[in-house]
């Protein structure tokens, strides 16, 4: 039997100082001189977290007695359930802020997106690691493994939960590249997100992000066909965000995209989460007002301030030291558990590690960059740190698999 020694701490001491930078900003964003300002289930926020950290860690350790054995074989059936309940919450789930992602279990909520993104790496994971074939000429396999990606990001958009829908979309480029897709092909799944995001800027930067994508595409793969495909895939991207920017989005939805590139333009509308953010952040300074001193947070300026917005608190009291403390956190642990990937043998440890591990960069990426305007404001999470029950369990779920998996790395080894 493994000795817990073996453990990967540095991991899990980074994931507790995540959680307990997450309380501490909670509970200054519910329970300090805001609290006045606050209905009661908010100020709730900071005890029912407290609870979630505490389940976690049992269910974290407690995960390490299985072995991947136990997990690796039921994938699918995972993944089909999952299914059946993201459906089920579609037709009867309860609808919060806008998007119908919860299901009621007895007294509490829980978002079956969030388990489903753990049911989708697994499945995913363990249909690609099966079929190490994967090339330019020969992506049958990737389609299918697209197809499994597609189908639960389908049911979060019905959800009206874009945000998360994002997040399994982004698992696409990851997992197949990971697999053995080809650089080139790789670079071409993503291009149209850079180039869609360059567009809202302006059209011209969107032009030169296509004519250098598909030059490097074909420096790269030397495939004339799909070059020309990389190159048509941007010249439609471009058009297509102007004519949806002058001819298709309603005036508020312009409205935000303008605020995104320009927060003046609309500072009491919407460009005032922006604005507040930012304003949070640049008056902590470098060391902070202090815990419970930030007027921004305390006077309930920020908006969502214990979720979107819990890192301007962190950098509204505790400065730039303590937000730079923060992001410090979140690239070692990055770079703990690619660290775990690179030292597994066997290919669905690595891809299911890579995949998680992915998943928590593109929160950490797109809630800092919400936050710093430098991405619009879309409504993702910060791991271990925002509030949420079903997140914060859902992670911690993540991370001990990952645990697990570099736990029982001999076991796990020996069989393929």
């Amino acid at each position: 039997m493994n000795n817990f020694r073996d453990l990967n701490w540095s991991i899990i001491f980074a994931w507790l100082v995540l959680a307990t930078i997450g309380l501490f900003a909670i509970y200054s964003a519910t329970q300090g001189p805001v609290a006045a300002f606050l209905p009661s289930f908010i100020k709730n926020n900071f005890a029912k977290q407290l609870a979630w950290v505490g389940l976690s860690i049992f269910l974290v350790i407690g995960f390490q007695f299985f072995t991947p054995r136990t997990y690796m074989p039921l994938s699918y059936m995972f993944y089909g359930i999952m299914l059946i309940l993201m459906i089920c919450t579609l037709l009867f789930g309860a609808e919060i802020n806008g998007a119908k992602s919860w299901l009621r279990i007895g007294p509490a909520n829980f978002q079956t997106s969030e388990l489903m993104k753990i049911a989708t790496i697994l499945a995913t994971a363990h249909y690609l690691t099966s079929r190490r074939d994967i090339s330019a000429e020969n992506i049958r396999y990737a389609f299918i493994a697209v197809l499994m990606i597609l189908i639960p990001t389908a049911l979060v958009i019905l959800q009206n939960d874009f945000g998360t829908a994002i997040v399994f979309l982004a698992l696409i480029p990851v997992m197949l590249f990971w697999s053995g897709l080809p650089y080139g092909v790789s670079i071409y799944i993503v291009s149209p997100a850079l180039t869609l995001y360059l567009t809202v800027f302006d059209w011209k930067l969107g032009a030169i992000a296509t004519i250098f994508i598909s030059a490097l595409i074909f420096f790269i793969q030397k495939r004339v066909w799909l070059t020309v495909t990389s190159l048509i895939t941007g010249i439609i991207t471009v058009i297509g965000v102007n004519i949806a920017l002058t001819d298709i989005l309603q005036p508020h939805q312009i409205a935000r995209i303008t605020a995104f590139t320009n927060p003046a333009f609309d500072p009491t509308g919407a460009g005032w989460n922006v604005i507040q953010a930012k304003t949070a952040i640049g008056s902590g300074g470098i060391l902070g007002k202090g815990f419970l001193e930030g007027t921004q947070t305390q006077l309930r300026f920020l908006p969502e301030q214990w979720t979107d917005f819990v890192s301007c608190v962190v950098g509204e009291e505790f400065g730039f030291v303590g937000l730079g403390f923060l992001i410090i956190t979140f690239l070692f642990l990055f770079m703990r558990l690619l660290n775990l990937a690179g030292n597994h043998k066997h290919p669905f440890a690595q891809l299911v590690t890579v995949s998680i591990t992915a998943v928590f960069f593109i929160h950490f990426v797109i809630n800092i960059g919400s936050a710093t305007a430098l991405l619009p404001v879309i409504g993702i999470p910060l791991p271990f740190v925002s509030y949420g029950g079903s997140a914060f369990l859902t992670n911690s779920l993540m991370l001990a698999i990952c645990l697990n998996m570099d736990f029982h790395k001999r076991d796990f080894s020996i069989y393929r």
